[in-house]
């Protein structure tokens, strides 16, 4: 009998030629700047706790108190017998947060992008999204149904173009952009933007997964870096990044945060977050309200490791945020740069990524800073890329 998965070992194999078969390792410490990777530890340039927040002893205690308070699950989905007290303080407290009349908290950011589109529009409608949107927008755009319609990245004229060629034909619009984009760090214009939606009718939606904790006024995300606050339709967030958590976050107006309430089905269908993760999210708010310390010290190690890349003749592609692309071409230049990274005394954390993630011949190290690093981590971090850069002819 022949084997009916021989095709997924043919295909695995055309991966591992092309350098794109994904390595998963294994952590085996809490998340901070020094953590043990498959048994070694290494400096970790790689996750995405942007604030250093994931191991705060701040967030641990307060998910330790609502474990002894609430139990470690809520056993119902939101809509029946799962909303706890503490989901509603910290919708209210992440509306607060982000100048806004409402937010919902969901299981992820994912499943914020999920949840929040398919009720906004769906058949006889069209999304207007950016080529270079994120996975989750991307499948939660072909949920709704709605026509899809996409634009260069970035590139206003090219949105303007699809909109005034297109916006007549369809019952309503919606844009999406994310605020900053993961793989490239660099920002939506998101003031034009806005205004050109303003101008044509359309709802507006924008997934700041990445600006949270980061861009505006300690760190109160993307749209208020833009001095947007309460006028964009939705707002996307994530409590994973940045909060140093998990859940997601849909903020916006009180009447459309509503209407989700009522029509998301992963908030309709998929059990609660436990009161654990939304007591420690509740924490995260606290201290970013407190102190605007951890976004400054953010933001000053990135521009020292950033510049001291350029100096060494990086190339880091055209990021204005702590997402930091080391731009390297092929995929398989991208993972030998990775496994010496690890390899090293001391190893360091940063996977490699390529297509489909990025397009094919834009393989890259993407290194994310965070606040926990000291300047002797970032020294060792450019060290030892500079090393390798030059063992590699990445740079001379």
């Amino acid at each position: 009998m022949a084997d009916k998965f021989a095709w997924i070992t043919e295909e695995m194999n055309a991966l591992e030629g092309q350098g794109l078969r994904t390595t998963i390792r294994t952590i085996g410490s809490a998340c901070g700047p020094w953590m043990v990777v498959d048994g070694k530890r290494v400096l970790n340039f790689c996750t995405n706790n942007y604030l250093g927040l994931a191991n705060h002893p701040r967030l641990k205690q307060a998910a330790q108190e609502a474990v002894e308070q609430w139990g470690v699950g809520p056993a119902a989905v939101r809509s029946i017998a799962g909303t706890l007290e503490l989901h509603r303080q910290l919708e209210q407290r992440l509306a607060a947060f982000k100048g806004v009349e409402d937010a919902l908290y969901v299981q992820s950011g994912f499943c914020a992008n999920q949840a929040a589109i398919p009720p906004m529009v769906g058949k006889g409608d069209v999304i207007f999204t950016d080529r270079l949107n994120h996975a989750s927008i991307i499948d939660g755009c072909r949920l709704s149904s709605a026509k899809i319609l996409v634009y260069e990245h970035c590139d206003l004229a090219d949105c303007e173009r699809v909109i005034t060629e297109n916006i007549g034909q369809y019952r309503r619009a919606l844009l999406i952009t994310d605020g900053v984009f993961s793989m490239d760090g660099d920002m939506a214009p998101l003031d034009q933007l806005f205004e050109l939606c303003e101008r044509h009718g359309i709802i507006t939606m924008v997934d700041d997964a990445h600006g949270e904790g980061v861009l505006g006024h300690g760190g109160r995300g993307i749209v208020d870096h833009f001095q947007l606050n309460g006028k964009f339709d939705l707002e996307i967030g994530t409590l994973s990044k940045a909060f140093g958590v998990m859940g997601g976050v849909i903020a916006g107006k009180k009447v459309v945060i509503d209407w989700i309430r009522q029509k998301a089905r992963p908030f309709l269908f998929s059990s609660a977050v436990t009161a654990a993760d939304t007591a420690a999210c509740l924490a995260a708010v606290d201290l970013l309200e407190e102190s605007t310390a951890l976004v400054q010290k953010l933001w000053d190690n990135t521009r020292y490791f950033k510049e001291g890349m350029r100096q060494a003749g990086f190339d880091i592609g055209a990021s204005v945020t702590p997402i930091t692309p080391v731009m390297l071409g092929e995929a398989t230049v991208a993972q030998e740069f990775s496994r010496r990274l690890f390899a090293a005394e001391p190893g360091i954390f940063a996977m490699p990524i390529g297509f489909p993630t990025v397009p094919q011949g834009k393989a890259r190290i993407r290194v994310m800073i965070s606040a926990a690093h000291t300047q002797d981590d970032l020294e060792t971090g450019l060290k030892t890329f500079t090393s390798i850069g030059r063992e590699l002819g990445v740079i001379g």
